[in-house]
C-alpha cells in the first residue's frame, strides 16, 4: 500500500462521512459537505501527484483512482438533485453520471482489445473534471460568499459547463475509439 493509494482509499471512506454531514439538521452542515468534498478533490490532485513523484504507481492504484472520483462525484450528484429535485438539476447531473458510465465502459473494452491508448486520459477530460468539481463545491455551499457572490447561481452555471465538457469530452472518445468500435 502506497500513501497514493491510501489517498485514494481515504477519499472513498469520506463518502459515507460526506453523506451523513449532507443530512445533518444542522445549519453549518453545508460547510461541513463543501470542506470534505474539498479534501476530497485535493487527494485526488494529490494522490497523482505523490504516485508520480514517489515513483508508487501501481496497477491497483491506477484502477481504484477513477473508480473513487467516479463515486464521490456520483454521490455528490445524487444528493444535490435530492435536495434540488428539479430538471434543471437532474440534466446535467445525468449527463455527467451517464458520460462517466459510458466512458469507463469503453476504456474497458478498448483495453481488453489492446487499443486503450486510444481513449486515456487528456487535458480535456481534466478540465472537464475541474469544472464538475468547481460546481459541485459551489452547489454545495449555496449560501451567498462574503455575503455577495451568489454561489448558487455561479454552481448552475459551472454546472452547465461542466455537462457540455462532460458531453464533447465524451464525444471525443467516442470518436477516436469509432474505427476499433465498427470494425469489431
Amino acid at each position: 500500500m502506497t500513501t497514493a493509494t491510501n489517498l485514494t482509499l481515504l477519499r472513498i471512506a469520506l463518502i459515507p462521512v460526506f453523506v451523513v454531514f449532507f443530512y445533518l439538521p444542522v445549519s453549518w452542515s453545508n460547510i461541513a459537505v463543501t470542506a470534505i468534498f474539498s479534501i476530497a478533490a485535493i487527494t485526488d490532485w494529490l494522490d497523482g501527484y505523490l504516485a508520480r513523484k514517489m515513483n508508487q504507481t501501481s496497477a491497483f492504484g491506477a484502477f481504484l483512482d477513477p473508480v473513487a472520483d467516479k463515486l464521490m462525484v456520483a454521490a455528490a450528484l445524487v444528493l444535490l438533485v435530492e435536495a434540488s429535485a428539479t430538471a434543471w438539476m437532474a440534466i446535467p447531473a445525468v449527463i455527467i453520471i451517464g458520460r462517466e458510465i459510458a466512458v469507463s465502459a469503453l476504456r474497458e473494452w478498448m483495453a481488453e482489445i489492446g487499443q486503450g491508448n486510444l481513449v486515456a486520459v487528456n487535458m480535456l477530460g481534466k478540465i472537464k473534471t475541474t469544472a464538475q468539481i468547481t460546481a459541485i463545491i459551489l452547489l454545495l455551499y449555496r449560501e451567498p460568499l462574503f455575503g455577495i457572490i451568489p454561489t448558487e447561481a455561479l454552481g448552475y452555471i459551472a454546472l452547465y459547463i461542466a455537462a457540455v465538457l462532460t458531453l464533447w469530452s465524451m464525444w471525443e472518445y467516442m470518436r477516436k475509439a469509432w474505427p476499433s468500435l465498427r470494425d469489431a
